[in-house]
């Protein structure tokens, strides 16, 4: 249609497309966890949004940062010459975390940009984004955004209120948090860059059943494409806590099944996410893999799921993680099946 031709030629927008024109599909951001990445995404080769927004959601000492560290170094690792923006609201991040979980404290590649209000983080974010899509698209690196966290982002008016000895709650904040992921929205879709905005859950007061709730207003559920909340259980090796369990479930998906719940292995060191973790339960469910009592039947052999998390490598090889691929599309696409999981139940600390 002519007509269509000359509109966008005439609003003079990059933004107007015409649908031959749209993108084939979503693409992807690997966050180095193939269970994780099937949660978000359908597939095990996925991951979250490459330029959109994805809220990350638990309660205290759930392990956000540390996992939201463990993507940004999955992230660099596999995009050398692109970059991280970390916008800190907590203090949190030292030479020495990072070094703990096995990034170079002393390269170019990690940004850290201290926030103390809603309007720092916008105006700043803004700024950033808009000199990135300044530069010529071939010119443009990678680059990955984090907010660490909302929750703990005040306002102008609250600052100057605390200043001034006053104890009034600024009503304001969640109306600016709205007009920010509003913008920014359409800034991070043109600049092809994902946010990773951490948050914290608070539990709701009243509810018939056990329930969790996103701090932060509307904001951020009407912006994210999706949601996950986070819980947790200690991982240890022998008396040692050598990190966490993390489930993690879908609260909210533009694109994998809603309320799917997986669980995946944090560790505290250089390791982070554990990319095998959780492929047993989708091998065994695809009839991959038989299980035998507590062993798995491999080529004829019994053997340990332990064992086989010891030695991922060897037994997920490449035709294997393409049948368990096939497998997690059928369990966490829309119209393949039933849930996994009880759509009120919430993960649990």
């Amino acid at each position: 249609m002519n007509f269509f031709d000359d509109v966008i030629k005439d609003i003079g927008k990059d933004t107007a497309k015409l649908s031959k024109n749209l993108e084939e599909s979503h693409s992807f951001l690997d966050t180095g966890s193939y269970i994780f990445n099937a949660l978000c995404s359908t597939s095990i080769f996925g991951g979250v949004s490459d330029n959109k927004i994805t809220a990350i959601a638990g309660s205290e000492a759930t392990g956000k940062t540390f996992f939201a560290l463990s993507i940004c170094n999955n992230f660099m690792k596999q995009n050398p010459k692109g970059g991280v923006v970390y916008f800190d609201t907590e203090g949190a991040i030292t030479k020495e975390l990072l070094e703990k979980r096995g990034m170079d404290p002393t390269g170019k590649q990690f940004l850290t940009i201290d926030c103390l209000t809603v309007e720092d983080f916008r105006n700043v974010a803004y700024k950033i984004l808009d000199k990135y899509n300044s530069q010529k698209e071939e010119d443009r690196q990678p680059m990955l955004m984090v907010l660490d966290s909302l929750g703990n982002l005040s306002t102008e008016k609250e600052t100057k209120d605390i200043a001034d000895g006053k104890s009034v709650r600024d009503m304001s904040k969640a109306q600016l948090v709205k007009g920010a992921f509003r913008v920014l929205t359409q800034k991070l879709s043109i600049a092809k860059v994902p946010l990773i905005v951490l948050n914290h859950t608070y539990d709701v007061i009243g509810s018939y059943m056990p329930t969790k709730e996103m701090g932060g207003g509307s904001g951020l559920k009407y912006a994210a494409t999706t949601i996950i909340y986070l819980s947790k259980s200690q991982e240890k090796e022998g008396t040692e806590r050598v990190g966490n369990i993390i489930k993690a479930k879908v609260v909210k998906s533009r694109i994998s099944k809603e309320n799917e719940q997986i669980a995946t292995r944090l560790y505290y060191d250089k390791r982070g996410l554990d990319k095998y973790y959780g492929l047993l339960e989708l091998a065994e469910k695809g009839g991959i893999w038989k299980k035998v009592s507590t062993r798995y039947e491999v080529d004829g052999k019994k053997i340990y799921g332990s064992e086989i998390y010891k030695n991922p490598e060897k037994y997920f090889t490449q035709e294997v993680l393409e049948q368990i691929d096939t497998v997690a599309k059928q369990t966490f696409s829309y119209g393949n099946g039933e849930s996994t999981t009880n759509d009120s139940e919430q993960p649990t600390s």
